[in-house]
């Protein structure tokens, strides 16, 4: 018999979470602290001591139920020895009988005693033999128990007979006591589906033959099927009121491990003959010769059991003899009574912890109030007290102790914050000053940078330009003396001459230009008042060697005819700057669009090229100062000048790039106003 078991479903993780939750929550509360704390020896330690007592308690009950069924088992083990000694004693007395010395020589008065006898003894056979085989061809002189009458002392024992020396000494016994196998979970396998075999109660005594040669009296009592005999053993061993209420004694024979003869029932009114006993029992008590004292499963229930080996007249274990009682009462008994005293724990903790709660409450209640009084103040009330009651001990005196200090802590909070105030204001104070000091430090760094640029490039073009100058003169003045001294020779090389003079204007006009760039004060007719579009013309002049050198195509479209206010010199620095970032940016080959049109009220200068592009985390640093891509190539300072000149002319610059295709950078300036 199996119990079922069924397996509880897990708890999902939000539903773990919950609680976890939910009893961090309740084991916050100083309250259910100190009751924990209170109640723990009576709610833990109690219901641990219950319990170990009890399992004791049933321990010891299981004790004394293993004492009683074996205390049970010696009381059938007694019965059936002295059964077996009447059985010898009675056996003795026949043979010594009168009656019997007189039949003796006759048959037929003899075969009427023995009948008679027999049926008074309530045997199964009885006969008289001198030992030798009968017809049938049983021979007596094999049991010992005849052996010892045949030499002088008679003898009782159990014996297990076979089905054809049952039929030997009693035509049709083989058929009584033939038993049909019932299958039985747990016991020994076997191919067997009849047990004929027959436990015989053997008894033989000495008597003297008519010839007096030595003879034996033999009867014996088939205990299979015997009823009357297991059933007085279980009326003896278990009397009235000798068990509880429900529960039942039973006693067994066991032929091997066959139930022969036993009242345990299989349904209500069918005995459990046939059904085996378990392996497990079977092992112990008819293979190691020892005493089962144990539970044991029996047919359908649980029973308190005891198994004893029994010995036939050979000295071999040949069956078994069982009793016990059935265990479910004793069970359900030790059961009611833990449930009984489960329940007055409970009924007594049920009473006894209000009855705490409501003499605690007065401890409890202040420290409730201090945890809720901080907790305001955590959040932000300042001025959230205790304010205890007088009186009511130490804890209220801890109470008043916190608001004293709330108090403390409230006052240096106001002072503190008075004084953080007042530090912001002071530190805004000097930040804006710094603010501002800085800020003029960059202008003042800035226009530095640039006075020092310029005047250093005003040197030296001035500088480069007379150096230039002269040997134009020296060059222009010997070609006109050599046209007059060729004369009319003169006009042989005249493409020459040509040639050389549209050089040396060249040269002339780019000195100029240099003169322009360095001092534009000089040529300017109205003070920074100029025309984008002849400012990036001169410019492409000043830059053609470095576009000629990398090989770029110059595109320029000039639609613009307005001028603007910007020093030419500044706009001049701010195209060259761009043209020659596109031509680094380019490399070699490539193509450069300059275009000057007019756009929103201003002149627009665009610059684009063909070149690697910018990224887009370096497009948002290109304006910054000291930045640059070129290494030690570059100062990082030419669009960050160019972009403070041309904000101060009040224009704006701007740059878009694709990388791997080129960028354009647009600078817009107002247009000059016009009187």
């Amino acid at each position: 018999m199996e119990d079922q078991v069924t397996t509880p479903q897990p708890d999902t993780p939000l539903q773990d979470a919950a609680q976890d939750t939910m009893w961090r929550a309740v084991f916050r509360s100083v309250r259910v602290r100190l009751l924990v704390i209170a109640l723990l020896p009576m709610l833990v330690l109690v219901p641990v001591m219950l319990g170990s007592t009890m399992m004791r308690w049933g321990g010891k009950i299981d004790e004394i139920l293993t004492t009683k069924v074996n205390g049970d088992l010696t009381i059938a083990n007694q019965y059936l020895g002295q059964l077996l000694q009447n059985s010898g004693e009675r056996l003795d007395g026949f043979a010594n009988s009168v009656a019997l010395r007189d039949a003796l020589g006759d048959e037929a008065a003899l075969a009427t005693l023995l009948e008679t006898q027999r049926r008074a003894l309530g045997l199964d056979f009885l006969y008289v033999t001198d030992g030798r085989t009968t017809p049938a061809g049983f021979t007596p002189s094999d049991w010992p128990v005849i052996r010892s009458a045949l030499d002088g002392t008679w003898r009782s024992a159990v014996d297990i007979f076979s089905a054809r020396d049952l039929n030997a000494v009693s035509a049709g016994l083989d058929a009584w006591a033939a038993i049909r196998l019932v299958p039985t979970v747990a016991a020994v396998p076997t191919d067997r589906s009849v047990e004929d075999r027959g436990m015989i109660i053997h008894s033989a005594a000495p008597l003297r033959l008519a010839d007096n040669r030595p003879g034996a009296l033999v009867g014996g009592l088939l205990l299979n099927r015997n009823l009357s005999f297991i059933d007085t053993i279980n009326a003896l061993v278990y009397r009235e009121q000798s068990l509880p209420e429900g529960s039942q004694g039973t006693a067994t024979l066991f032929l091997d491990d066959v139930r022969v003869s036993t009242n345990v029932r299989l349904f209500e009114n069918v005995r459990a003959l046939g059904t085996r006993v378990s392996a497990e029992v079977r092992d112990r008590v008819l293979g190691e010769g020892k005493v089962w004292l144990n539970r044991a499963f029996v047919v359908n229930d649980w029973y308190i059991s005891a198994y004893e080996p029994i010995v036939d007249s050979r000295g071999k274990r040949v069956g078994m003899l069982y009793v016990g009682f059935l265990e479910a009462p004793f069970q359900a008994a030790k059961k009611n009574a833990a449930l009984s005293v489960m329940v007055l724990f409970v009924l007594i903790a049920a009473i006894s912890v209000p009855i705490f709660l409501r003499w605690a409450g007065r401890i409890f209640r202040p420290l409730e109030r201090m945890t809720q009084t901080i907790a305001r103040v955590e959040a932000g009330d300042m001025d959230a007290r205790n304010r205890p009651a007088h009186g009511t001990g130490e804890i209220a005196q801890v109470a008043g102790h916190l608001d004293t200090l709330l108090d403390r802590i409230q006052e240096r909070d106001r002072q503190l914050r008075e004084w953080g105030e007042s530090l912001e204001r002071k530190v805004e104070e000097r930040t804006r000053d710094l603010r501002d000091a800085n800020h003029k430090l960059e202008r003042t760094t800035e226009r530095l940078i640039m006075s020092e640029k310029l005047a250093a490039v005003g040197e030296i073009t001035a500088s480069v330009a007379h150096e230039i100058n002269n040997p134009i003169a020296v060059i222009q003045g010997n070609l006109d003396v050599a046209r007059s001294v060729l004369d009319r020779d003169a006009d042989k090389v005249q493409t020459e001459f040509r040639l050389i003079d549209d050089q040396v204007y060249r040269i002339s006009v780019i000195v100029s230009k240099l003169l322009q760039f360095a001092k534009p004060e000089e040529y300017s007719g109205a003070a920074n008042v100029i025309s984008p579009v002849n400012v990036v013309r001169d410019c492409l002049v000043l830059t053609r060697h470095q576009t000629e050198v990398a090989d770029i195509d110059v595109v320029t479209d000039f639609s613009s005819e307005n001028t603007v206010v910007m020093s030419r010199t500044e706009l001049q620095q701010v195209v060259v700057n761009l043209i020659l970032n596109a031509v680094h940016a380019m490399g070699a080959k490539g193509r450069l669009s300059l275009g000057v049109h007019d756009e929103d009220g201003g002149v627009v200068i665009r610059v684009d090229d063909t070149g690697q592009g910018i990224d887009a985390a370096v497009l948002k640093r290109i304006f910054d100062p000291f930045f640059t891509t070129k290494q030690a190539e570059g100062t990082g300072l030419g669009l960050s000048i160019s972009q403070t000149l041309v904000t101060r002319a009040g224009g704006q610059i701007t740059v878009t790039s694709t990388p791997g295709k080129g960028s354009r950078f647009r600078v817009w300036l107002p247009c000059a106003t016009r009187e």
